[in-house]
C-alpha cells in the first residue's frame, strides 16, 4: 500500500463493526510478509461529557502466541472517545500465512515497519505532519516491550504508553539472563530457527480459555494452548531488548503499568493461575517499569491474570477503573 492510497478496508472475523486491513511489507527469506490493522467502528451516541480519551487514537500491539480478539478492551476505548486500532503482527493470527514460522524475527525492532504501515493507514504517517489526535500505545506482554523501545526510537510520537503485563525482564531475573545470553546468541548464530524447549505447559489456557474454564472464545491456531515453539534467534532479539530497557530507556511520554499483584509460575497446576500471573514474574516487571521513563504509574490489581483485561469480569472493571483514572489525572491527552 503506497503512503498515498487509502486503506482498503474489509469486514473482520470478529463481526459486525469491525474491519480490517492487509499492510504488505518488505518480503523476507520466507516469502511475502504482511501485518494486519483491525479496527472498531462503533456506533454513534451522543456524549453529555467527553470521554477520559476522548479524540484520541489507540494502537494496540498483542504479545507472543497471541493476536487481536478481545472485544471489550475495543468497546472499552470507544467509550471513552478514542479511536480504537489492533495490529496483528507479521506471522501472527490475521498476518500469519502458509510456510512461515509463526512470531519468527530476529530483533524486535524489525517491527518498526509494522507499526509505521499501523500508523500511516491511522493517518498519521511518522514521516508526515503531527496529528492533532494524541496517540496512545497500548501493549501486551511481548507487544509492551516491543512498543516500549519504539517509542523510545520515536520520541514525541505517542502522548501516552499503557502496559499491561509487559515481559521487560526475563523469567530468571537479571543474573539468569545474563548467564544465558551468551548460549542463546551462540545458539542464533549456529542455527536462528532451532527450537528450544517448550516450558509452557499449558496452564495460562486453562486459566483463560472457555473450554478449560476461563470466560474466552478465541482461534487455538493462532493462539496455542502451550504457545508456538520458540527459536533461539527469536529468544537472543528479545533478551537483548530486555538488557536495553534493564540499562533505562526513556520512551518520551508517561507511563501506566498494569500488572497482577502476585505471581504464580508452577511445574502443576494450581487453582491460584486464575486469579494470579501464570507467565511473568511480575515483581520484576514492577522495578524495570520504572527503568522506562522519568513518569511511570504502576497499578498492582488483586486477582488479575497475565493479560489482565481477560481476568474475572470484576478484576476487569477495576483494571479499567484504573486506567481512566490515570487518563484523567495523568496522561496528557
Amino acid at each position: 500500500m503506497s503512503k498515498a492510497s487509502e486503506p482498503d478496508w474489509q469486514p473482520d472475523l470478529l463481526g459486525d463493526r469491525y474491519e480490517q486491513v492487509t499492510l504488505p511489507l518488505e518480503a523476507d527469506d520466507e516469502g511475502d510478509v504482511v501485518a494486519t490493522l483491525v479496527r472498531y467502528r462503533p456506533k454513534f451516541r451522543l456524549r453529555l461529557t467527553p470521554g477520559a480519551a476522548a479524540d484520541c487514537d489507540v494502537l494496540y500491539v498483542h504479545g507472543w502466541s497471541d493476536y487481536f480478539f478481545q472485544t471489550e478492551l475495543a468497546e472499552f476505548w470507544a467509550d471513552a472517545g478514542a479511536r480504537f486500532y489492533a495490529l496483528d503482527l507479521r506471522k501472527y493470527g490475521r498476518s500469519l500465512r502458509d510456510g512461515q514460522t509463526p512470531g519468527f524475527v530476529t530483533s524486535l525492532g524489525t517491527y518498526d515497519e509494522d507499526i509505521e504501515a499501523a500508523l500511516g493507514a491511522m493517518g498519521r504517517p511518522v514521516d508526515g505532519p503531527k496529528s492533532a489526535r494524541p496517540l496512545i500505545l497500548l501493549g501486551h506482554s511481548t507487544g509492551g516491550l516491543t512498543l516500549s523501545l519504539w517509542a523510545a526510537r520515536h520520541p514525541g510520537v505517542a502522548s501516552a504508553l499503557i502496559l499491561n503485563s509487559p515481559w521487560l525482564e526475563f523469567q530468571a531475573s537479571r543474573i539468569g539472563r545474563e548467564a544465558v545470553t551468551p548460549l542463546i546468541d551462540l545458539s542464533a548464530r549456529v542455527d536462528p530457527r532451532g527450537g528450544l524447549p517448550n516450558v509452557d505447559l499449558g496452564f495460562y489456557t486453562r486459566a483463560v480459555a472457555e473450554e478449560e474454564g476461563g470466560e474466552w472464545r478465541y482461534d487455538h491456531a493462532w493462539r496455542p494452548n502451550r504457545g508456538f515453539p520458540a527459536s533461539a534467534a527469536w529468544l537472543s532479539g528479545v533478551l537483548a531488548a530486555h538488557a536495553r530497557v534493564a540499562a533505562g530507556i526513556d520512551v518520551g511520554a508517561p507511563v501506566l503499568t498494569l500488572l497482577s499483584k502476585r505471581t504464580t509460575i508452577l511445574a502443576r497446576w494450581s487453582e491460584e493461575m486464575r486469579s494470579s500471573d501464570s507467565v511473568l514474574v511480575v515483581d520484576e516487571m514492577a522495578e524495570r517499569a520504572l527503568r522506562l521513563g522519568p513518569s511511570v504509574t504502576v497499578e498492582r490489581i488483586e486477582g488479575a491474570l497475565h493479560d489482565v483485561f481477560l481476568s474475572r469480569p470484576e478484576v476487569r472493571r477495576d483494571a479499567y477503573d484504573r486506567v481512566t483514572r490515570w487518563l484523567r489525572g495523568f496522561a496528557p491527552v
